[in-house]
């Protein structure tokens, strides 16, 4: 009897014949066939029809070889009834940001079919694992407080010390947000989630612990029933890694300021580890990306880990060096 895919096995923390890989932004305007297909339409547009976004999960899995199929969405589609859309070249925005108890009336769990179709459209032809997806409390909270993207977040941390009753009532409703989508994917087929807790390393583990924890907690705990992977990746979160193990995942990601030998001190040896390769590498000449690649593998744990950039795929990165950074790291890691 056949084992689970190689993906799912190293989440999971067992042997695996190879190390497998996926990237962040896998699907993106780094690949021809993406910026063809997608035009010069909004995210959310491409987002709300199944077929397109199926066909654009599936193209760099066609393309590269990776061990895993990423779902082509975006962590605001469940908060897009808050007002909340995404403009080319800025980012998640809303004209109307979150300031006061009444907000949160505008903050709802609801149904967007449209994903869990595209994820059934993308396992019907997948010959690897789905992976949902959704945003951490911390960066969805974040996206509404400031009204955009932000360099520094003071909104966000304003809110949180001076009304700390608020904030945990926004960051347990995003979570229930959160949560409510990631299940959809869940039932659709995605055999692993991500939550996407992008800019929680603004804040000091103290901070993280007292008012976001427990909001990351609702998630993961929710999805335990469900028995898939569940990853947590944050930027800039070198900090908050053993919070992350903490709080549930089965995968803690690591983005590549610390090296993953650092991260397993961290996390401890209860998570797998997915990382960590600076994606900038993947811009410079082969032999150096080569190179590069090769330090991740060394300081990886020898089970538990997930080959992946330590954030998204550039848009400037040529598809033929992630195409031979896949067969590197399986050829060089063959067991």
């Amino acid at each position: 009897m056949a084992g689970p895919p190689t993906f799912i096995a190293a989440c999971r923390r067992q042997p695996v014949p190879y190390t497998p890989v996926w990237f962040m932004r896998q699907a993106g305007r780094h690949l021809p066939e993406y910026r063809r297909l997608r035009g010069e339409g909004s995210i959310m547009e491409a987002v709300r029809r199944p077929d397109l976004a199926a066909e654009l999960t599936l193209q760099p899995v066609r393309r590269y070889g990776v061990d895993a199929a990423v779902l082509f969405s975006d962590i605001m589609v469940p908060l897009t009834g808050f007002g909340v859309e995404v403009a080319p070249g800025t980012g998640p925005v809303t004209n109307k940001p979150f300031r006061e108890k009444a907000d949160l009336d505008r903050l709802r769990v609801e149904e967007h079919p449209y994903v869990a179709e595209a994820v059934q459209l993308v396992v019907k032809e997948s010959p690897v694992p789905v992976i949902g997806f959704a945003g951490g409390p911390f960066t969805l909270a974040s996206y509404l407080v400031e009204g955009g993207p932000s360099q520094n977040y003071l909104s966000t941390k304003a809110l949180m010390w001076r009304d700390p009753a608020l904030w945990g009532a926004l960051a347990d409703r995003l979570a229930s947000i959160a949560l409510a989508s990631l299940k959809a994917q869940v039932e659709a087929g995605a055999a692993a989630v991500q939550i996407f807790e992008s800019w929680g390393g603004a804040l000091s583990p103290a901070a993280y612990r007292r008012f976001v924890l427990p909001a990351l907690r609702v998630v993961l705990d929710g999805l335990a029933p469900l028995a898939v992977p569940r990853i947590v990746f944050g930027v800039s979160a070198g900090e908050l890694l053993a919070l992350f193990a903490e709080a549930g995942a089965d995968v803690v990601g690591v983005d590549w300021r610390v090296p993953l030998d650092v991260a397993r001190q961290r996390t401890g040896p209860g998570v797998a580890l997915q990382g960590n390769l600076d994606p900038a590498a993947c811009l410079a000449p082969w032999e150096v990306l080569a190179e590069e690649a090769r330090a991740v593998l060394a300081v990886a744990p020898e089970t538990g880990h997930v080959f992946n950039l330590g954030h998204g795929v550039l848009p400037s990165t040529d598809p033929g060096q992630l195409a031979r950074l896949v067969e590197l790291v399986h050829a060089e890691t063959a067991r």
